[in-house]
């Protein structure tokens, strides 16, 4: 890298991050306001010490408007299915129907923020979990923040080896690792190590939050045995099936939690009145109990239509590659700055597969609810045209903050300002470098949303510094994707999908400031055991 890795240069390449933290979180702004500042103070660090020119920055904002264009979809479509189901007023339903099934309140959140999530997350991913989720917590009851904060919580644990591993092969394809190979299976061992752990402490926290001590004692019992379930069962098939071991243990999960509601301490009713995270004053919707020819089966009837699409679609190989041949990309000229750090010339950018993507999903799902809330009455006349017009008016400013981080994320790659971040930290730090490994992919999942591209941007980089700095380079490698499975939880443009499903966009600061102790906390202790391998 020709960039020259200086000080001052990399206070340059922080800055925009820097300052995008502190009006999230200091100042209280919301992403809407604060990304195209960030973006701002990008181009300008890009311009004047970078030595980006106009066809570079033309390029790598065109790129990004197109990769914001995914994630786009999935907010609108997933907003779409909300509001679906809303003006049926099957969360209603939902909402009443799961208490009578889990009667012990803790359960049903754990249900719904942690174990659905993990669901959705292994076989979707791409921030659905996020979007679904929220509206669900809310409908039983939960301050829409922590109906944000919980999904985002639930689904990071499965960033890795979820969506059929579209993360993991990502990092073993940049990093050279060879499919089946001895160093393969031993760099995912260590992945799934560590995001096994993640996942316990994703349910204790999930139970501090609802009740701390007493929330932690009644709901220990039942994260030992999921978290088990899914974090031991993504960590003995991560050795067998990496595409699957994700998968599997979530769909089993999913099964095994209404067995655990069966359990004597949890078939009662039970909650804690005093819940920080449950709004207890109610509201008159909260008390109307949505058509009472509706059942709980028929009201998530959109959901089990998600569900199935996306199995058959990703699951099913021939339909799969039959769906997957058609693609839409745009190719890019190579671009370079002044430093001689060049962008390649690429025939299709990040091509989109309209019929594979889950945006797809989402909108057929929302298609086949209004037709079958329609058939049974459920939706009055106009209904449609208020769903459509809804979902579009609450896309729209979360559209803002998405394409300007993801232009800021491309446009610091693009110039090297990413590069340089990294490149710093493996410098100064020499060995003492493992510890922030896994930071490196929480940096990369933050600013792109996802930790398939921190793992793109990272992969090669992590492996190379491992080597050069003698560490194990299968623990740098599963504590890269791990970080950046963490990442997904605190990544704002995640966050957005989040607070538009969920009515408060602009509070992406406070959902910030909640979740930002707990990823950073327990990414620096994964970096610790690896700093441990190279030392002892």
């Amino acid at each position: 890298m020709n960039v020259p890795t200086n000080l001052f240069m990399w206070i340059m390449a922080c800055l925009p991050i820097i300052v995008l933290l502190l009006l999230l979180i200091k100042f209280q702004w919301g992403a809407t306001e604060a990304a195209p500042i960030g973006l701002l103070i990008t181009i300008i660090t890009a311009v004047a010490f970078y030595k980006a020119d106009f066809t570079l920055l033309a390029s790598e904002t065109a790129k990004g408007i197109w990769s914001a264009l995914p994630i786009l979809l999935i907010v609108w479509t997933a907003i779409l299915l909300y509001q679906v189901a809303d003006e049926a007023k099957a969360f209603l339903v939902i909402r009443n129907g799961m208490r009578k099934l889990l009667p012990n309140e803790l359960l049903l959140v754990l249900a719904l923020g942690w174990i659905l999530e993990s669901f959705l997350q292994g076989i979707t991913g791409f921030g659905v979990p996020v979007a679904v989720g929220a509206p669900l917590l809310i409908g039983i009851g939960m301050h829409p923040m922590w109906a944000v904060i919980l999904p985002l919580l639930g689904q990071s644990w499965g960033n890795t080896f979820g969506t059929l591993a579209a993360a993991w092969d990502s990092l073993a394809s940049t990093s050279g690792l060879t499919t089946g190979s001895p160093e393969y299976f031993a760099a995912a061992l260590w992945a799934s190590a560590f995001l096994f752990v993640w996942d316990v402490i994703t349910g204790l926290i999930m139970c501090w939050f609802y009740g701390k001590g007493a929330g932690v004692k009644k709901g220990l019992p039942a994260v030992l045995i999921l978290a088990v379930i899914q974090g031991g069962g993504e960590l003995l098939l991560s050795q067998v099936n990496t595409t699957l071991s994700c998968f599997i243990p979530s769909c089993v999960s999913l099964v095994a939690l209404f067995l655990i509601g069966r359990m004597k301490m949890y078939r009662e009713e039970w909650k804690l009145e005093d819940s920080p995270i449950m709004n207890r004053a109610g509201t008159t919707a909260k008390e109307e109990e949505g058509p009472s020819d509706m059942s709980l089966l028929q009201a998530f009837v959109p959901y089990f239509i998600l569900t199935a699409l996306t199995i058959i679609v990703l699951v099913v190989k021939p339909i799969n590659e039959f769906l997957g041949q058609f693609s839409i990309g745009f190719s890019f000229a190579e671009t370079s700055t002044g430093y001689g750090f060049v962008n390649q010339a690429v025939e299709s950018f990040s091509p989109l597969v309209p019929f594979t993507h889950a945006s797809m999903f989402l909108f057929l799902s929302s298609i086949v609810g209004l037709i079958y809330y329609g058939s049974h009455g459920w939706i009055k006349k106009g209904g449609t045209g208020r769903v459509f017009a809804k979902s579009v008016a609450m896309t729209m400013p979360s559209g803002i903050a998405v394409i300007g981080l993801v232009i800021m994320s491309r446009i610091m790659g693009g110039t090297g300002q990413t590069d340089v971040l990294a490149d710093g930290i493996s410098r100064v730090l020499g060995k003492a470098y493992a510890i922030l490994s896994p930071v490196v992919g929480l940096i990369g999942t933050f600013m792109t949303a996802s930790n398939m591209s921190s793992n793109i941007l990272f992969g090669a980089f992590q492996s190379t510094t491992a080597g050069l700095l003698g560490l194990n380079e299968a623990a740098v490698l599963g504590a890269q994707t791990a970080g950046g499975a963490i990442g997904a939880a605190i990544s704002p443009s995640k966050i957005i999908l989040g607070t538009t499903t969920a009515g408060i966009l602009g509070r992406e600061g406070e959902v910030l400031k909640k979740l930002m102790p707990i990823a950073i906390g327990t990414t620096i202790v994964i970096g610790l055991v690896v700093f441990a391998t190279a030392v002892l």
